[in-house]
């Protein structure tokens, strides 16, 4: 797997040649924020509109699937309702983690852009470390962008 960054910035979007994208709303915020605000200010407001009609509530693993072009340079969009910001804690961010690893597995797509839930918001839980489970050839691919990226240490011995 190959890990990428791209900001949440309606004219960097572009860059990230992927086929979906996946974005996270509250139930109880609107309007949206984070990378689901940017999705529908390019969109010309179609997830509002959803939100608006009663289409689509953001209640916690609600899930839709929008055509993305020709507004956004992804085929599908993928909108994932995380429920009450109040709600939000690190069983809800692992558990809205998994349905969006889920579904763009069952969907089969190789290349997306995913904005972690609760990130628009800055409500992720907090971590004091993560250990991910790769072989060394993975491990020598990821380890210098995300020390580059996040300021992490050189690896334990």
């Amino acid at each position: 797997m190959d890990m990428r960054f791209v900001a949440r910035d309606a004219r960097r979007m572009e860059d990230a040649a992927a086929e979906v994208c996946a974005c996270t709303i509250w139930s109880d915020e609107r309007p949206v924020r984070g990378f689901a605000g940017q999705l529908d200010w390019r969109m010309g407001g179609r997830l509002s509109a959803l939100l608006k009609s009663g289409f689509m509530r953001g209640d916690r693993g609600e899930l839709l699937l929008v055509p993305g072009r020709p507004h956004v340079p992804f085929e599908k969009v993928i909108v994932l309702g995380l429920g009450p910001r109040s709600g939000f804690g690190d069983g809800a961010f692992r558990e809205a983690l998994a349905r969006i690893a889920r579904t763009l597995e069952g969907m089969r797509v190789r290349r997306a852009v995913v904005e972690l839930p609760g990130r628009g918001v800055e409500a992720i839980p907090e971590h004091d470390a993560w250990w991910l489970v790769e072989d060394a050839p993975a491990q020598k691919r990821m380890e210098p962008l995300l020390r580059g990226r996040r300021g992490l240490p050189a690896r334990e011995p």
